[in-house]
Formats: structure tokens, C-alpha cells, sequence
């Protein structure tokens, strides 16, 4: 088991993802979150570093398929060429209906998605984090509506994130200007 953890910590570390070592943070998520009211398009303003996505101005837009599924479609711009994936999301457990399982293909598991802050118009805050042996590995994004978002609130979203000791600094642009 070890070994195959630092194979994995190997790889992952090569490719930028944020790798910590101990557990899962346990972090609070929208109260009485409302998919129907999260619908429709997103701009990325920031993230933390991915193996996935390597372009610039990214784009979420999600739809309704049903009561605790959505359907997503996420687009950026890779030198010039527009990449874009299929996938959806479902409600894990209905009594906490803002932590959601993504998935992109059918041969992988899931990934966490939580939505940890929103106001449905303007902003979105959204973390993953998935352990490994002794290590996890955490995902953010930052979202908006437009694609521009205020710095005050940028600094709002940093200091949720902070508090549960993700490292904001690692968190690049990935908004389109």
C-alpha cells in the first residue's frame, strides 16, 4: 500500500494537482441548496491546478434531467481550439442535497463535487477532495455567472477556503478577460 501511495503521490505531484497528506477537511456546504436555481451557465474566475483542464476560460453550464440529477457540459479554450466534456451529477444523500458526485465517464467513479457557497446569481464556490491511502487531493473553483467577479468577493470565497486550510495561493485564473 505504501508503495502504490507514493507512486500515485509520484504522478499526481508531476501533474500539479494540490496533494496534502492526512484526511479530508470536513467542510460545511450550502444550507438548503436549490439545483433548480443553480441551473444554467457558469464562468471559471479560479481553480486549483487539474490534470483534466489545462485551457483557459472555462465554462459549466448545467440542466435539470430530474429530481436529483443534472446534466453538465464543461468547455474551455485549449490553444485556440474549443475542448468540451459531457457528464452529469447526481445528489448523494437528499438531506444534503449541495454534495453532489460528478462523473465524466462510465469506467470511473465519481468525483465529490460540493458546493460550499452560492447566491444562484452571482457567485459559486465549489470543493472536491478525494483520499487516497494516507494523502487526498483537492479541487476548487471558483464561479460566476459573468465572466468577471468582484475582488471582495473573490477574497470572501479565499477566506472559506482558507478556513478549512486549502492553500488559496495555489489557486490560478482561469477566467477569460
Amino acid at each position: 500500500m505504501q508503495m502504490i501511495s507514493l507512486t500515485l503521490l509520484s504522478v499526481l505531484a508531476a501533474s500539479a494537482q494540490v496533494i496534502k497528506l492526512g484526511r479530508c477537511p470536513k467542510l460545511d456546504v450550502q444550507a438548503n441548496f436549490d439545483a433548480t436555481r443553480y441551473i444554467g451557465k457558469w464562468y471559471e474566475i479560479q481553480k486549483l491546478p487539474t490534470t483534466f483542464q489545462k485551457g483557459e476560460c472555462g465554462t459549466a453550464t448545467y440542466s435539470l434531467k430530474g429530481p436529483g440529477f443534472i446534466g453538465v457540459l464543461n468547455s474551455e479554450l485549449d490553444d485556440g481550439t474549443t475542448n468540451s466534456i459531457v457528464g452529469s451529477a447526481k445528489v448523494k444523500d437528499p438531506a444534503e442535497p449541495a454534495k453532489l458526485e460528478v462523473s465524466f465517464f462510465e469506467t470511473s467513479p465519481p468525483g465529490p463535487y460540493w458546493v460550499l457557497s452560492t447566491d444562484y446569481e452571482g457567485h459559486s464556490l465549489v470543493y472536491g477532495c478525494t483520499e487516497f491511502g494516507p494523502f487526498h487531493i483537492e479541487l476548487s473553483w471558483i464561479l460566476s455567472r459573468e465572466p468577471t467577479l468582484s475582488r471582495e468577493t473573490v477574497e470572501e470565497l479565499h477566506t472559506i477556503l482558507s478556513s478549512a486550510g486549502v492553500n488559496v495561493d495555489k489557486m490560478g485564473s482561469s477566467g477569460c478577460r
